[in-house]
């Protein structure tokens, strides 16, 4: 015998599965996948071993990993001091700590919208309904009434076409943007307290250069003076001495000017005033670097910036679902219980109670059908901001190959440059001996001897500056990689993976 109970719960149980299936199809998010960069096989200016080159393999997401303290690679321990001083003072760093804080609230309050809402209430409302809504005649008695009310009230959105749960995928995508701008500040701070301590030593260095080189001239201005009085020499000679003397100095005084202001600079990125620093003189020594070889695929897994890109790229992907669930109905669950009574003694007795099931006004489900464009115009300007951000997150993806391109070029030709420059400095150094003993043999006047000590000075101090210039591209090499390239261990160390090789230091001194 046909039981109809039995099939009625079937049928029941077909429908439901039915209406899942039509709203699981009618999600509104589309899907999201991170569009496709051009990433060539090598650097064009890093040398990849085969060996290396084998083992490449495609990006994953690893940006979160921790970078570690790369400026120890330095072996500096004042620099390592300042390092920790900028992240523990550097405003700029705190700035970004507060908007990943605000993210990540703006995130919790996206994610209780996932949950009904709850509120209670207690209070008096003086009243009195028109006659015609009572049904009564206009000149009939009607005096006003206090109702005293105690609620309880629930509100809840279903979400049915995923307009909820895209807001919460774009507040998650944004908090994870603000943490990747915020490794992103850190990085560039780290990099700049290392360039401006640098900088800084590399200043030393040609201070300490002029000091040695104005002695030289005060010392062969006494010689010439002595010289002149025992009537050995013109006053020419002693007047171009003079002229050496107070050209070198100038040029010290001019050097002291840019060390102050860069001591001030790195004051700033401490989160110091200037007054509050002092950083006593240490003069640059070489460092050297050696890059064998890397994969261009770690750049996009590192590099916070590019991460942030991405994240962008997330949100704008997950806030084009939610443009798109407002074109389908909208169904709202709300209720509330409580007491009411004339009588704030009469409030809570029995009698007094109360409940309402579904909107107060409106209706619980509602479906837009005219709104004169409005939602197709949020809808447009959600998937024209999902192409910017596309055409945003590949230009990052450029910019960090050139920066990389570039750091490594200028360390590979620096290097260069520094070897030539060294032969030029030992030239010049045994010209400039050589003038001064002709000088003193009688075979050529002093302008001879000057131009020699010129030409040397300006080579010491060209080769000063290209030991600055080898230390500023090795951090630019580092911040351009994403901040090193340790990665987390069992043993919670930093390792290097096989696509870069470590920095190293030559303590070599530069003459």
């Amino acid at each position: 015998m046909w039981n109809f109970e039995k099939f009625i719960g079937k049928a029941g149980r077909l429908s439901a599965g039915m209406i899942l299936a039509l709203l699981a199809a009618c999600a509104t998010q589309p899907r999201y996948q991170k569009p496709a960069v051009d990433t060539p096989p090598a650097f064009k200016e890093a040398f990849m071993p085969a060996q290396a080159a084998r083992q490449w393999k495609a990006a994953q997401p690893a940006e979160a990993l921790a970078r570690g303290q790369w400026w120890k690679i330095f072996g500096d321990a004042r620099l390592d001091a300042l390092e920790q001083q900028a992240m523990a003072g550097n405003h700029d760093v705190q700035a970004a700590a507060a908007r990943l804080g605000q993210a990540r609230a703006m995130l919790r309050g996206s994610r209780s919208a996932l949950l009904p809402q709850v509120d209670a209430g207690f209070g008096p409302t003086r009243q009195r309904a028109s006659n015609a809504s009572q049904g009564l005649p206009q000149d009939a008695p009607n005096a006003p009434f206090t109702l005293w009310r105690t609620q309880l009230g629930i509100s809840y959105e279903a979400d049915l076409f995923g307009r909820v749960s895209s807001s919460v995928d774009a507040a998650t995508a944004d908090a994870q943007r603000s943490a990747a701008l915020y490794r992103s500040v850190l990085l560039a701070l780290q990099a700049d307290v290392a360039q401006a301590y640098y900088r800084i030593r590399e200043l030393d260095a040609e201070q300490a250069l002029y000091h040695e080189t104005v002695g030289l001239r005060e010392h062969a201005l006494q010689l010439m003076q002595r010289r002149y009085a025992d009537g050995d020499i013109g006053r020419l000679d002693v007047a171009r001495a003079e002229s050496e003397l107070a050209s070198t100095q100038s040029d010290s005084l001019g050097i002291a000017r840019r060390r102050a202001a860069a001591e001030h600079a790195l004051a700033i990125l401490l989160g110091k005033a200037p007054a509050e620093f002092s950083m006593a003189a240490q003069p640059l020594q070489r460092v050297a670097v050696d890059i064998p070889a890397g994969l261009p695929s770690s750049l996009l897994e590192r590099r916070p910036d590019i991460a942030a890109a991405e994240r962008a790229m997330a949100a704008a992907n997950a806030r084009v679902g939610a443009a798109r669930a407002a074109f389908f109905p909208r169904l709202d669950l709300t209720g509330a219980l409580g007491y009411e009574s004339a009588q704030l003694s009469d409030v809570f007795l029995w009698s007094s109670r109360t409940f309402l099931v579904g909107p107060l006004v409106g209706t619980m489900l509602s479906l837009p059908i005219f709104d004169g464009g409005r939602r197709q115009a949020g809808l447009d300007r959600a998937r024209a901001q999902y192409q910017e951000d596309v055409a945003d997150y590949r230009q990052k993806v450029l910019v960090a190959f050139r920066e990389v391109e570039d750091s490594l070029a200028n360390l590979r030709i620096l290097g260069q440059q520094t070897q030539v420059q060294d032969r030029a400095l030992q030239a010049s150094a045994y010209a400039a001996r050589l003038l001064h003993v002709q000088y003193r043999e009688g075979s050529i006047n002093y302008l001879d001897v000057i131009d020699g000590d010129r030409v040397l000075l300006q080579q010491r101090r060209t080769a000063v500056q290209l030991d600055g210039e080898r230390a500023a591209a090795a951090v630019s090499l580092v911040r351009a990689l994403g901040g090193g390239w340790g990665r987390p261990q069992a043993a919670a160390r930093d390792q290097a993976p096989p696509s870069v090789a470590s920095l190293s230091m030559d303590a070599t001194r530069h003459h």
